[in-house]
């Protein structure tokens, strides 16, 4: 990983207050990896969706920020298959189609148990080097 992106990663600054740590990363691909804790449940004592979705859209970040460009995300839709009873959760981001502005990935949320929770469906835009 080079510096560039180990430093806009680490100022992620909501993702590191959850506690999300990317496990690996290079240009189109990434997986990132939350340990779930009490904070992290809502009222009835399930994950928080925004949690979810936090976690898939920093394993995002990283995979489409890893060539280098800055890359936001302008759409992105999820859906939730069910809850987890697992104590960790993982995202793995994947690209599937990219131009010159337009990325466009798939992120699968799963649990230690291989369980798939959600999945993110996200597109980008690849903004202007400055």
């Amino acid at each position: 990983m080079n510096n560039d992106l180990i430093k806009l990663m680490k100022n992620d600054r909501f993702a590191a207050f959850t506690g999300i740590e990317l496990l690996e990363v290079e240009p189109g691909y990434a997986v990132a990896k939350i340990d779930i804790s009490e904070k992290h449940l809502n009222g009835v004592d399930i994950i928080q969706g925004g949690v979810i979705f936090t976690l898939a859209d920093f394993a995002f970040a990283a995979a489409a920020n890893a060539s280098g460009q800055i890359t936001v995300a302008i759409n992105a839709n999820i859906s939730y298959y069910q809850a987890s009873n697992g104590k960790v959760l993982l995202a793995e981001a994947k690209e599937k189609s990219v131009s010159r502005k337009i990325v466009n990935y798939n992120v699968e949320v799963l649990n230690e148990h291989r369980d798939l929770i959600a999945q993110l469906s996200i597109t980008g835009y690849k903004k202007n080097k400055k």
